[in-house]
C-alpha cells in the first residue's frame, strides 16, 4: 500500500512538471508571435504616420524614389496566384484523398500517401528552381514571354496539393465506418456513398485543408518569385507577367530605406493580416461542424 502510494505520487510530481512545462512552452510560442507582430508593425509606423495608409491603394504606382507606393496590383497578383491555384489543387488534393481511402488497394494507397507526404517536404526552391527551367520555357514555347501569372499557379498548385490532401485523407478516414456500412446495406452505390455521405460529414475538414493551403500559398515567396517574371502591372490574361507581395519583399528588402523600407513592411502587415484571417477561419471551422459523429 505505501509504495502504490509513492509510485502515485511520483507519477502526479510529473504530471504537474509535465503540465507547466507545456504551459511555459506555450506562453514562449505567443510570446514570439506577439513579438513579431510588434516589430512589423514598428517597422511599418513611419509609412502608417508619414505616407498614409490610403496612398497604398491611391498612388499611380510602384515608384519608391519618386514617393509613390501603390501596392495594389501586387495585391491583385497575389490574389489571383493563390486562389487560381486553390481552384486546381483543391479538387485534385480532395480527389487524391477519395482514392487512396477507397480505390487504391492498400499497399498503392500507402505509397500513394508517401509520395505525397515526400512532395511536402521538397523545399520551395526547389519547385522555383524547376519551375524555371522546366516550366517557364514550355509556356514561353505556348504563349511567350513564359514567366506569368500561369506558371505562378502551376508551381504553388505542386506546392499545395499536400496540405490538401493530407488533411482531407485525415478527416474522411475519421468518419464513422457505421455510416459507410449502413449506407451501403441501403444500397447505395459506392461514389454514392462518398459523395452523399462521406463528403458532407467530413467537409469541416475538406474546408480546414483549402483554408491551409490558400494561407500557404499567399505566403509562398522563392518558388513565385521565379516562375512570374516580377513585373508590377494588372494581368490581362493568365501569360501576363506579375509580381506579388512577398516577391516585391524579397527583391527590394536588400536595398530598401527609409520610407521605402517602411512600405515594404506594410506588404508584410498585409500578408500577415490576410494569412491570419484565413487560418482563424480554418481554425473556426475545425471546431464547428454540423454533424454529431458517433464514436
Amino acid at each position: 500500500m505505501i509504495l502504490f502510494s509513492n509510485n502515485t505520487s511520483s507519477r502526479s510530481k510529473t504530471d504537474r512538471y509535465f503540465s507547466w512545462s507545456l504551459r511555459v512552452l506555450a506562453l514562449l510560442a505567443a510570446s514570439l508571435l506577439v513579438l513579431v507582430i510588434g516589430f512589423i508593425l514598428r517597422e511599418s509606423w513611419m509609412a502608417l504616420t508619414q505616407v498614409g495608409l490610403s496612398r497604398f491603394f491611391t498612388d499611380s504606382g510602384w515608384f519608391p524614389t519618386e514617393h509613390s507606393y501603390e501596392i495594389t496590383p501586387m495585391i491583385s497578383g497575389t490574389l489571383l496566384a493563390a486562389c487560381g491555384s486553390i481552384l486546381l489543387a483543391a479538387p485534385l488534393g480532395i480527389l487524391s484523398a477519395v482514392f487512396c481511402h477507397f480505390y487504391a488497394p492498400p499497399i498503392l494507397g500507402l505509397w500513394y500517401r508517401r509520395m505525397i507526404e515526400l512532395l511536402a517536404g521538397i523545399p520551395s526552391v526547389v519547385f522555383g528552381f524547376w519551375g524555371l527551367v522546366v516550366l517557364v520555357p514550355l509556356i514561353a514555347a505556348w504563349q511567350p514571354p513564359g514567366p506569368s501569372l500561369l506558371g505562378g499557379i502551376l508551381i504553388l498548385t505542386l506546392m499545395i496539393i499536400p496540405t490538401i490532401m493530407l488533411i482531407a485523407h485525415s478527416s474522411i478516414s475519421q468518419v464513422p465506418t457505421t455510416y459507410i456500412k449502413n449506407a451501403t446495406a441501403l444500397g447505395l452505390s459506392r461514389w454514392a456513398v462518398i459523395w452523399r455521405i462521406v463528403l458532407p460529414v467530413s467537409r469541416v475538414g475538406l474546408l480546414t485543408g483549402i483554408f491551409l493551403g490558400l494561407a500557404r500559398a499567399l505566403g509562398e515567396t522563392m518558388a513565385i518569385l521565379m516562375v512570374c517574371g516580377n513585373v508590377i502591372q494588372y494581368p490581362s490574361h493568365i501569360f501576363d507577367p506579375i509580381r506579388t507581395l512577398t516577391a516585391n519583399i524579397a527583391l527590394e528588402m536588400a536595398y530598401a530605406l527609409d520610407h521605402h523600407r517602411s512600405a515594404l513592411f506594410i506588404s508584410g502587415l498585409l500578408l500577415m493580416v490576410l494569412v491570419i484571417i484565413f487560418v482563424s477561419i480554418a481554425e473556426v471551422l475545425r471546431h464547428k461542424s454540423p454533424y454529431v459523429v458517433a464514436k
